[in-house]
């Protein structure tokens, strides 16, 4: 008696037989521990700029001395993907990024801020799973030592005039907020190419002084040690390490809406270079890569060689960034309108 055959049977055992072929590579691979896994690897870092931009060079720094710190010491590649100021770099991360901790993510630290103004990110910033991040780009407010302004107190009943490229440009940013929301007095003059030349105005009694980041003040070190040029105020909550003694403006606001509204604006340089996985890799890795991550950036050998090129590597753990994500999301959506009104161009 002949016996009966489907006429698919064969290309289903084949396809039966290939599932499970990957399905045991898969459940094989995410069983591995961390240092099986991550040996003989090659990982990729993705930085949502050019190359030569301070992320690109950061994440190369990093990438120089991480892979000691990772169990297995695979080696890792930097790609860049600079397309829609690093949009399209978080978007592949979060929709297309392989969830197995092979592929780390770099991007705007405005990326938060974007979702929650609706500027064409796809991403969920809540999703990520943050790793931590390096620089610390501060944004301060400098006087000269003449200025009638002497503290941020003054700065409500006082004039205080400042240089910036134009109504929109990074040097004019912190002054238009500070207005807006808490009534300072501050007087923006314009016209004036980036912050190297509008310190040389503060100089020449031009100007009585600027906000800008902190990294900005590298050239003018010989006119802070001197005593010429005082810093007088900082933009966000968290202190400066090499600045202890700078006041918080956030001490001077009084309401919690004057809080959120700054926060919103000004919390984004708390995420410095950022450094993120896709959501769903499994937790074993997260934590080796949060370890490796820290201790690199501790690296006395790493901290040598950006010192050597004034390169900004402070340490920034995944547990503030989480929490700054959690703080942003909770700004209500009235007041996310208002910054859409102040500034166009959040940044």
């Amino acid at each position: 008696m002949t016996s009966f055959r489907p006429r698919f049977a064969g290309r289903s055992a084949a396809a039966l037989c290939a599932f499970m072929a990957v399905w045991c590579g898969a459940t094989i691979a995410f069983g591995q521990s961390a240092e099986d896994f991550y040996k003989g690897k090659q990982l990729r870092l993705i930085v949502g700029f050019p190359a030569g931009n301070d992320y690109d060079l950061g994440a190369r720094l990093l990438v120089k001395y991480l892979p000691k710190y990772i169990p297995g010491h695979p080696n890792i590649i930097v790609q860049n993907m600079p397309q829609a100021a690093s949009v399209a770099a978080a978007n592949y991360l979060y929709a297309q990024g392989p969830r197995d901790g092979t592929v780390i993510g770099s991007f705007s630290r405005n990326v938060v801020n974007e979702a929650l103004t609706g500027q064409n990110l796809e991403a969920d910033p809540r999703r990520f799973i943050w790793l931590g991040a390096t620089s610390l780009p501060s944004r301060v407010c400098a006087r000269w030592f003449t200025s009638p302004v002497k503290t941020p107190a003054d700065l409500f009943t006082k004039e205080f005039i400042v240089g910036a490229a134009g109504a929109g440009s990074s040097l004019a940013i912190l002054p238009t907020v500070l207005n807006h929301v808490l009534g300072t007095k501050f007087r923006i003059v314009e016209g004036y190419q980036g912050s190297n030349d509008a310190l040389l105005a503060v100089e020449r009694g031009e100007l009585q002084g600027i906000c800008a980041s902190y990294a900005q003040f590298r050239a003018s070190e010989q006119l802070i040690r001197d005593g010429k040029l005082l810093f007088l105020l900082r933009a966000e909550e968290s202190a400066i390490p090499e600045l202890p003694d700078v006041p918080s403006i956030f001490d001077y606001a009084k309401t919690d809406e004057q809080r959120q509204l700054m926060r919103f604006v000004f919390s984004s340089t708390e995420f410095g270079r950022s450094y993120v996985f896709p959501p769903d890799v499994p937790k074993d890795r997260v934590e080796v890569m949060r370890k490796a991550i820290a201790d690199a950036a501790h690296d006395p050998q790493l901290l040598a060689e950006a010192k050597s090129i004034h390169m900004d590597m402070a340490y920034t753990p995944p547990e503030h960034l989480e929490q700054l994500v959690t703080k942003l999301y909770a700004t209500p959506p009235n007041l996310i309108q208002t910054i859409k009104s102040i500034l166009p161009n959040v940044k």
